[in-house]
């Protein structure tokens, strides 16, 4: 919105600083940053003022949990309240890729808002129905695949891009939009997977999300894809600033997030997080990075479906139990180290992602 400030500018002035996607990026993640200061107490209180007994504890989880109990949920909230909120102010608006990200993160959102009230209103760990979720999910999908590949440049309309082999491309044609709903979906529910933990999703996500931000005003810049030798896909520069509100909100929640947490991120966040990933990685053209990057997540939802299909084959447990952090859990790790080393994890798989961009 802030943008069009720069229509003052006569240049080296003060105006001409809001034509610049870093320096608007840096404004979002400060504006995001203190905006998840200001109201994140206030709204906590008010989560656990209308929740009363916070968020459902599953009886079968691990032991530790219980003491967890009465803790409110809901907090993705605060971040995505602060990652709207700078986003709109400091994005070009008239970006397609920009309004791509926005509606797949709001859609999923609202997706998980139901599920978490349902949860606490019943008092049960069910929620919406799976299906249901699912249905929704897709839907929304599928409507920014189409959308994406309808704002992707001519020659990579339709067209998978490798990492390392740069000049390589697959042409999907029309499949592509049912591989960007894998890639949407797919994000979204792995990520849900993962925030099982208190600060165990945020953190990877915000690597995650870094990590892709500098691909997308990489190859948003076409003397860096000359240079490096990847696609040019104009315009997704913008998503910069996406990214930066996005971690500026996501450090916000941390503060209160960090164990002992004051609050869940819940679905609300889980899901909606997950699913700006899996946009931005479509609207970028590097969908296949995003399951390097991301792999701490991948390994999550791998994880639950090798014990289920395990399970209902043999009647046997592949892991103590799933997701796999419950596994370290009840193998005697303190939730702590679990946290921390899987942050480590997240940060080797996002140097190795970055890596891609320069590897032939």
């Amino acid at each position: 919105m802030l943008y069009w400030l720069s229509s003052f500018s006569e240049g080296g002035d003060l105006f001409n600083l809001f034509r610049y996607i870093t320096f608007r990026a840096g404004a979002a993640f400060f504006t995001a940053l203190i905006f998840g200061f200001i109201f994140g107490r206030p709204l906590i209180n008010y989560l656990r003022r209308t929740q009363k007994k916070g968020q459902p504890i599953r009886d079968d989880g691990p032991e530790g949990h219980l003491i967890k109990a009465g803790t409110p949920t809901m907090g993705g909230l605060l971040i995505l309240s602060a990652l709207f909120v700078s986003t709109l102010l400091w994005a070009r608006l008239d970006n397609g890729y920009v309004w791509v990200v926005l509606t797949v993160t709001a859609g999923y959102a609202a997706i998980g808002f139901a599920d978490d009230y349902a949860k606490v209103s019943k008092m049960n760990t069910k929620g919406v129905p799976g299906r249901v979720r699912m249905a929704l999910g897709l839907a929304l999908a599928f409507v920014a695949s189409a959308w994406a590949m309808w704002l992707h440049p001519g020659d990579l309309t339709g067209q998978l891009a490798l990492p390392v082999f740069k000049d390589a491309l697959i042409n999907l044609g029309l499949f592509f939009i049912p591989f960007g709903m894998l890639v949407i979906v797919g994000a979204a529910n792995a990520v849900n997977l993962t925030d099982g933990l208190d600060g165990l999703a945020i953190m990877p996500v915000m690597i995650a999300a870094a990590t892709l931000g500098v691909i997308a005003y990489t190859v948003g810049r076409v003397d860096f894809t000359e240079y490096l030798g990847v696609h040019h896909v104009p315009g997704t520069g913008e998503i910069l600033i996406f990214v930066a509100a996005l971690i500026g909100g996501g450090l916000g929640f941390l503060w209160y997030n960090a164990p002992p947490a004051a609050v869940f991120m819940g679905d609300t966040g889980s899901l909606a997080l997950g699913g700006a990933l899996g946009a931005i990685a479509v609207v970028t053209k590097h969908e296949i990075v995003l399951a390097i990057v991301g792999g701490l997540f991948v390994v999550e939802a791998l994880s639950v479906i090798i014990q289920v299909l395990y399970f209902k084959r043999t009647g046997k447990r592949v892991f103590l139990m799933a997701p796999i952090h419950h596994h370290f859990e009840k193998l005697g790790w303190k939730e702590p180290q679990i946290v921390i080393r899987f942050w480590i994890i997240s940060l080797i798989l996002a140097l190795i992602g970055l890596a891609t961009l320069k590897l032939r």
